[in-house]
């Protein structure tokens, strides 16, 4: 097992940041390796939200599963996502701070098979990945981008 967390503060609204997290449709515009995502339940996004994501891995793309296991908005979102090599559960906070929202987040990563030795490394290419993603929607949401609607 493995823990990645961090935090970062987002100079726009609480609400604003939570929404746009909330919904995985937009990570593929702030984490490259997420080369797509869709929605696959009905309904607007709230516990049991589920989407299917697709990174970019050798060979073939890696299929995720996200679903959206708590939902407070706009303060707590937890979620559990698995894929053929691990499963990650954890939740991310977003609180309000002045002049925008603090936005921290939890995984414990959990490998499966072989990669359950590699832990540790995974954690820390994990880490890095996770600042590099969120430090991407911090320049995003904080340019004035429009944050809505989620793609198709």
């Amino acid at each position: 097992m493995a823990r990645v967390e961090g935090e970062t503060v987002i100079r726009r609204p609480v609400d604003e940041v939570f929404d746009y997290v909330a919904d995985e449709r937009h990570e593929p515009a702030c984490n490259p390796r997420m080369v797509r995502s869709r929605k696959v339940t009905d309904g607007a996004v709230g516990v049991g939200t589920r989407f299917e994501a697709h990174m970019a891995t050798r060979p073939r793309p890696m299929r995720m599963v996200t679903e959206l296991t708590g939902f407070e908005r706009p303060h707590r979102l937890e979620l559990r996502t698995t894929s053929a090599f691990a499963e990650v559960r954890g939740a991310m906070t977003f609180v309000a701070v002045d002049g925008g929202t603090r936005l921290r987040w939890s995984w414990e990563l959990r490998p499966h098979g072989a990669l359950r030795l590699a832990g540790p490394v995974l954690g820390w290419v994990g880490r890095r990945q996770e600042a590099a993603t969120w430090a991407a929607l911090k320049e995003l949401l904080e340019s004035g981008a429009p944050s809505q609607p989620a793609p198709p």
